[in-house]
């Protein structure tokens, strides 16, 4: 569960252990608003908080005041954690190179990643942000099954490239509009969707609005690439997908032609708690073609992949055209990935996750029998 808000402490940091500032909170302010496109909005827009320093949930202002991060969702295992600035550091100092050198970190990471994988996602493209690894799972998409058109679903959002656009209805229909080849399921929302949570089978009942869109693009001479999910859709209101619901659609996808890939550049990494991945909310039989990471990859540093199946891998390669990132999966980036997984173990933060979600949901829960605008509670375990 993502909480869009920053709740302040009172407490100050002294202030001879601040980072000293530049410039004075409103100078910055007046540099932004001259130099920064109008664009790329600030948090509270009408008094910014400058933020100068962090430690592990604390951001810390030019003044010392202390807020609790609930905004930073790439920091999956603190802010500055010792670990992960000492293995950046010492990489640093050693080498960091173009990734089209052999190096041993690209490879070691990628096995460390295939063992939270199921088998059969065992190729690795490593990119630098959660928009390059979606541009290139579609891109893969289309490659393998030599169709173009994509399923997605209603309020998606997968990134800020033009071809993400595309597929996004969260921007899209804010600006051109739905491409001919984009088709859109509805979201399968329990609580305010077209099938909810006193349906029989609201995951069959959803997979099967899916199966009736490709019906549909079949009856327009077009043919299925992809479904294109994130596991639990996000800006879509985080929705938990009803059980058998990716099963389901992954069966018509694939009969239709096309791949099922699964967007975790938000839920990955043990998020969920349970599971490393959410797609394996879904159940152990369920698995994607192709899955996207980013965001809590590197733990605020640039570090994104996608992973794939050596099928489609080796459709994309049969295209005769080189594929290279030059900096996606750099020796820096790689040692901050191992040392972020090292983290996740070490400190059991699946466990504290699902601890502390168990804990939220019961307080929250409570809330809802006392307040009648909380409508849903929905964090894990659900």
């Amino acid at each position: 569960m993502f909480i869009a808000s920053v709740i302040v402490v009172t407490q100050r940091e002294p202030k001879e252990n601040m980072t000293l500032e530049k410039l004075r909170k409103e100078e910055t302010l007046a540099m932004r608003e001259k130099l920064i496109g109008q664009s790329c909005r600030l948090f509270y827009s009408d008094d910014p908080v400058k933020i100068v320093k962090a430690r592990g949930q604390y951001l810390f202002d030019e003044n010392g005041k202390r807020f609790l991060d609930c905004i930073s969702n790439v920091h999956h295992v603190g802010h500055c954690h010792p670990s992960i600035t000492k293995a950046a550091a010492a990489q640093m100092d050693l080498l960091n190179t173009n990734a089209r050198f052999l190096h041993d970190n690209i490879v070691m990471y990628a096995e460390r990643l295939a063992a939270t994988l199921p088998e059969k996602l065992c190729v690795f493209y490593f990119v630098n942000s959660g928009s390059e690894a979606n541009d290139l799972a579609l891109r893969l998409a289309q490659q393998y099954t030599q169709h173009e058109d994509v399923i997605v679903l209603d309020h998606a959002y997968h990134g800020h490239l033009m071809s993400l656009i595309d597929i996004s209805p969260y921007k899209f229909r804010k600006l051109a509009g739905q491409k001919e080849w984009v088709h859109v399921a509805p979201l399968p929302d329990t609580y305010r969707g077209i099938y909810r949570e006193d349906h029989p089978n609201p995951g069959e009942a959803y997979a099967d609005t899916v199966k009736d869109l490709i019906e549909e693009v079949h009856r327009k001479g077009r043919k299925i690439s992809a479904f294109f999910a994130e596991s639990l859709p996000s800006v879509g209101g985080q929705i938990i997908l009803p059980q058998g619901y990716s099963t389901n659609v992954a069966e018509y996808v694939r009969s239709a032609g096309g791949v099922f890939v699964a967007d975790e550049v938000q839920t990955g990494f043990g998020r969920v708690g349970s599971h490393f991945w959410a797609f394996q909310l879904q159940g152990e039989g369920f698995c994607p073609d192709i899955v996207t990471m980013g965001k809590p990859m590197g733990n605020g540093h640039p570090l994104a992949c996608v992973a794939t199946t050596v099928e489609i891998a080796g459709a994309f390669t049969a295209n005769r055209v080189e594929y290279f990132n030059t900096f996606g999966g750099n020796p820096v980036s790689c040692a901050i990935g191992l040392a972020v997984l090292d983290v996740i173990e070490k400190e059991d933060l699946r466990g504290n996750a699902t601890r502390v979600g168990a804990h939220l949901k019961d307080l929250l829960s409570q809330l809802q029998t006392r307040h009648q605008i909380i409508g849903d509670v929905r964090c894990f375990p659900s």
